[in-house]
Formats: structure tokens, C-alpha cells, sequence
């Protein structure tokens, strides 16, 4: 199963409400480089911040819930 990244965030609250968020429905997905960000947040932008990555034949669909999300805040 291949996994891609379908959103970068800088501090691992929003990242951890995404990702619950798409865990709630069943989505494959984990949080990549979560600790390196979390322990030194100056190596955020040389890694490119916490990536949510998405089993590929569900990140349309996961992408949908994230954008309806932002639309209902």
C-alpha cells in the first residue's frame, strides 16, 4: 500500500485533529516526522513540517472530509 502526503503542518495539535478526524472514518493514515518537528520546531521548515499521509486509493476522499471541515468552521 502506497501513502502519500495530502497536508504539512507546523505544530502537531492541528496535525493530531486531522488526523483523528480522517481515523474516525476509516481513512489509512499516520503522521510522518511528527516527532522531529515536536522535539526541535526549528527543523520544521528544512524537513517540511508534519505530513499527513494518506493510503493513495483513499486521499480523495479523505481530502474531501479536511476541505468540508475547514467549510463548516
Amino acid at each position: 500500500m502506497s501513502f502519500i502526503i495530502i497536508c504539512t503542518y507546523d505544530n502537531y495539535i492541528p496535525a493530531h485533529i486531522a488526523l483523528g478526524r480522517l481515523q474516525s472514518e476509516n481513512i489509512n493514515c499516520y503522521l510522518q516526522d511528527e516527532y522531529t518537528v515536536t522535539i526541535d520546531p526549528f527543523l520544521s521548515n528544512a524537513i517540511g513540517g508534519i505530513k499527513l499521509m494518506v493510503a493513495e486509493a483513499q486521499a480523495e476522499r479523505a481530502i474531501s472530509i479536511l476541505q468540508n471541515d475547514e467549510n463548516m468552521a
